[in-house]
């Protein structure tokens, strides 16, 4: 992880929280499944590079990708999500495939790790619809500005209310990105897509 303290340069996460969490909130284990991911708290967080085997049923994911290399933070639908930094709307569409991302906006950003100044895309997944209405690609967005809402489960590709955040070092060739990976292809997918830790702070 090239972390916080390394972007903020003071050891503290310089970045506008995405949704804003309580001081107590609930973080899941999905390496086995549950039917109610907000038995405990009204706000979740679910972890990034975490194997969920038996979570995956939908035909999108053929059976074998089960790790995971987004974080999710549950909360209510209609909950707002924030960017986290300046930068621009890259892409966005509805992914409305059983247990897809559902409505989904790409943003791009220019952030500094080490020193140096690289580009990195933010995809927000599982959002509302009514999150995509009158959007425009190469939009400017101004760090802690609203951008979109937390989807019901009616609109999001079926699950729990939710927004998945996932990083990558890679442009994006259109609004979507694997969010969960088979165990082969593990390695390669966490050198592409970081631990969105490194933006959101550490949530656990």
């Amino acid at each position: 992880m090239w972390g916080c303290s390394d972007l903020a340069g003071t050891g503290q996460n310089q970045f506008h929280p995405i949704v804003q969490l309580p001081e107590t909130y609930w973080v899941l284990n999905l390496q086995k499944p549950q039917s109610n991911w907000n038995q405990h708290f009204e706000y979740t967080v679910g972890r990034y590079d975490e194997d969920r085997k038996g979570m995956y049923t939908q035909a999108l994911f053929g059976g074998e990708r089960t790790i995971h290399v987004g974080l999710d933070i549950g909360g209510p639908a209609q909950t707002p999500i924030y960017a986290f930094e300046d930068g621009t709307i890259h892409c966005f569409a509805d992914n409305d495939e059983d247990g897809s991302y559902g409505p989904t906006i790409i943003t791009q950003h220019t952030v500094s790790i080490d020193g140096v100044d690289k580009t990195l895309w933010v995809l927000h997944g599982h959002l509302s619809r009514e999150s995509l209405t009158s959007l425009e690609r190469g939009a400017r967005i101004k760090k802690g500005e609203q951008i979109a809402c937390m989807g019901e489960e009616h609109e999001n590709g079926g699950w729990p209310p939710h927004v998945h955040i996932q990083l990558s070092f890679e442009e994006p060739s259109g609004p979507d990105l694997q969010g969960v990976v088979s165990p082969k292809n593990r390695e390669d997918a966490l050198l592409r897509y970081p631990d969105p830790r490194n933006i959101l702070g550490d949530l656990y």
